[in-house]
C-alpha cells in the first residue's frame, strides 16, 4: 500500500487547486469561528478542572493538527463538551500529569484505529445508543456548571453524579445573588441574540464583552478567572513530556479507552454532519489519524482531549468556509488573541462562562427524542433509556458497552422472530406458480420445509422445534432455502445435527435452491 493511499489529508488536494478567491471567505469564516472558540474553550476548560488557558492551548495546537492532518473540507477541532465529565473524573481520581499521560494513550487508540480501518465501523453504533449517552452527556455538562451559575461555596465538587447533586443540593443555600444575576443575564443575552447578527457578533461573545465590562465596571463581587486562577498566560509554553510510570499506566487504560472512543464518535459525527452542509465526502480513517496525532500533541503543549464539534463547524460553514484553511486560520486566531489580549482574560466572569457552558449543553441534548420514545419500537427505547442512564451515574463506556450489548440481543430477537420455518404442501403459499405444489405428485415418505430468513443462532431452534411435532420422519426431508440468504456456525450445526439424524436411520435429507454464503458455507 503506497504512503498517499494511507495518508491524504484533504489540505493537500485544496492547496493543489487553491486561489485568492477561496482564501477570503475561509480567512473570513476562520476568524469568526477562531471568536467563537475562545468563549468555549475556556469554559470547557475550566468545567473539565483544568486552567482556562488548557483549553485555548488545545484549541490552537489541536485546531491546527486536525484542520490540517483531516479528511474533512470544514470541520473544526478542539475541546468539546462531551470531555467535561470524563476528564474532570480522570483529573480528580489520578491527578493532572496523568490525565496529560490517559490523553496520550488515547490519541494512540485513535490513531491506530485509522490505521486499522476502522473509521466505517463507528457507523455500526445503533442511533439510539449515541443519542442516548450524547443526551446524557448534557444533563452532567448541565449539573457541573451549577456551582458557577449560582456561585456556590463548594470547595470540591465530587465526579460522581449522585454524591455530586447530593453536596450541591446542600450547598444550595450558599448561592450569591449577584453571581446569579449576571448568569442569568448573560444566558438571556445568548438565547435572544437575534439569529441575524449571529455571522457579525455571536451571543456567546458579546454576552463574554458585556459580562467582563459589567463585572470590572461595577465592582461586581463575582467570581473571575482572575480570582480564580490569576489570569492567563501571554503566549504557548514549551512541549513537555509528562513523567511516565507504569504503575500509573496500567491503571489508565479503561478512562484512556473512554476518551478514544468518544473523540472517534464524536469526529465522525461532525464529518457526517458536515459533509450534509457543504456537500462533500469525508474520509473516515484519515479524520481518525488527524483526532489521533492532535490528541498525542496537545497534551504535550498543556491542552487537554479534543475532537472535532458540531457547532463549531457549522458556524464555520455558515460564515463561507470552503475549504481546511479556514480551520487553520481559526487556530492562529486563537493564538493572535493569546498573544495580544491575554492580560484581559483576568477579568472575565466564571458566571458568564457558566451561561456558556448552559447553552452548550441545552443544545447538546437530544431532547426531541424523548418525545419520540412511544412511537420507537419498545426495544429501542430501552437501549436510548439506558444509555441516557448509564451516562450519568457510572461513565460514557459503560453506557456504550451496555447499550451495544442490549442493542445486539435484541437486534437477535429480532432477526429471530423474522425468521420463519413452516410446512409446504399443496394448501401453502409459496413464491409463485412455478414453484407451487399445485397439481404435482409429491411421493410418499416425501416431506417439505421452507425456511424464510437468515439461519442464525437465534431461530436455529426454530428448526427442531417444527420437526419435533411430526408423529414420524420422512423418508426425505427437503428444505426449500431460496429465501435464506445467510445462515452462520449455529445453523450449520443445525443442518449437520438433523443430517446425522436422518442418516443414522436410513433417510435422507435435502437441499433445495440454497444461497451462495449458505452453499460455500455448507461446502
Amino acid at each position: 500500500m503506497s504512503v498517499s493511499a494511507f495518508f491524504r489529508p484533504r489540505l493537500i488536494y485544496t492547496l493543489r487547486d487553491y486561489s485568492g478567491r477561496n482564501f477570503i471567505p475561509d480567512l473570513v469564516a476562520g476568524i469568526t469561528v477562531g471568536i467563537v472558540a475562545l468563549p468555549l474553550a475556556m469554559a470547557f476548560a475550566i468545567a473539565s478542572g483544568v486552567k482556562p488557558e488548557a483549553g485555548i492551548f488545545t484549541a490552537v495546537i489541536a485546531g491546527f493538527l486536525i484542520s490540517a492532518l483531516g479528511g474533512t473540507k470544514v470541520c473544526i477541532g478542539g475541546p468539546t463538551g462531551a470531555f467535561i465529565v470524563i476528564l474532570y473524573g480522570i483529573g480528580a481520581k489520578y491527578g493532572l500529569e496523568n490525565l496529560a499521560i490517559c490523553t496520550v494513550m488515547a490519541g494512540l487508540f485513535v490513531l491506530a484505529m485509522g490505521a486499522a480501518r476502522l473509521g466505517t465501523m463507528i457507523k455500526f453504533i445503533p442511533y439510539p445508543v449515541t443519542m442516548g449517552f450524547t443526551s446524557g452527556i448534557a444533563v452532567l455538562i448541565f449539573t457541573t456548571q451549577i456551582k458557577d451559575f449560582f456561585g456556590l461555596s463548594v470547595d470540591n465538587v465530587p465526579s460522581e453524579f449522585v454524591e455530586k447533586m447530593k453536596v450541591l443540593v446542600e450547598r444550595f443555600d450558599t448561592l450569591q445573588w449577584p453571581t446569579v444575576a449576571l448568569a442569568v443575564a448573560s444566558f438571556l443575552v445568548i438565547k435572544l441574540w437575534p439569529k441575524s447578527w449571529q455571522r457579525r457578533g455571536p451571543g456567546s461573545i458579546v454576552a463574554l464583552a458585556l459580562g467582563t465590562a459589567a463585572a470590572a465596571l461595577f465592582s461586581l463581587p463575582v467570581e473571575t478567572i482572575g480570582s480564580r486562577f490569576g489570569g492567563i498566560p501571554q503566549g504557548l509554553p514549551m512541549p513537555r513530556w509528562p513523567a511516565l510510570s507504569w504503575e500509573n499506566i496500567q491503571h489508565l487504560f479503561q478512562p484512556a479507552f473512554t476518551i478514544a472512543l468518544l473523540a472517534a464518535i464524536e469526529s465522525l459525527l461532525c464529518a457526517v454532519a458536515a459533509d450534509g452542509m457543504v456537500d462533500d465526502r469525508h474520509h473516515s480513517n484519515q479524520e481518525l489519524i488527524a483526532q489521533g496525532v492532535a490528541n498525542i500533541i496537545s497534551p504535550l503543549f498543556g491542552g487537554i482531549a479534543a475532537t472535532s464539534a458540531i457547532a463549531r463547524t457549522a458556524t464555520n460553514v455558515r460564515s463561507g468556509a470552503r475549504t481546511p484553511v479556514a480551520g487553520i486560520v481559526h487556530a492562529l486566531t486563537l493564538l493572535l488573541i493569546v498573544l495580544i489580549a491575554a492580560p484581559l482574560a483576568k477579568f472575565v466572569p466564571l458566571a458568564t462562562l457558566s451561561a456558556v457552558l448552559v447553552n452548550v449543553a441545552l443544545h447538546m441534548g437530544e431532547w426531541h427524542n424523548f418525545g419520540r420514545l412511544p412511537k420507537w419500537p419498545k426495544s429501542d427505547a430501552l437501549v436510548f433509556l439506558v444509555a441516557f442512564v448509564l451516562t450519568m451515574i457510572i461513565d460514557l463506556t459503560v453506557a456504550v458497552e451496555v447499550g451495544m450489548v442490549l442493542a445486539a440481543i435484541l437486534f437477535i430477537k429480532r432477526v429471530s422472530e423474522t425468521t420463519q420455518i413452516t410446512k409446504v404442501d399443496e394448501t401453502t403459499e409459496t413464491e409463485g406458480l412455478h414453484h407451487s405444489l399445485v397439481g404435482k405428485e409429491i411421493p410418499k415418505g416425501v416431506m417439505i420445509y421452507r425456511i424464510f430468513g437468515p439461519f442464525f443462532f437465534g431461530a436455529a431452534d426454530k428448526l427442531a422445534s417444527a420437526l419435533e411435532r411430526l408423529k414420524e420422519e420422512p423418508d426425505v426431508l427437503i428444505l426449500r432455502m431460496r429465501k435464506v440468504l445467510a445462515m452462520d456456525a449455529t445453523g450449520l450445526n443445525a443442518l449437520k445435527d438433523l443430517y446425522e439424524r436422518l442418516r443414522r436411520t436410513g433417510k435422507r435429507l435435502v437441499l433445495s435452491g440454497p444461497h451462495t454464503q449458505p452453499l460455500f458455507f455448507n461446502g
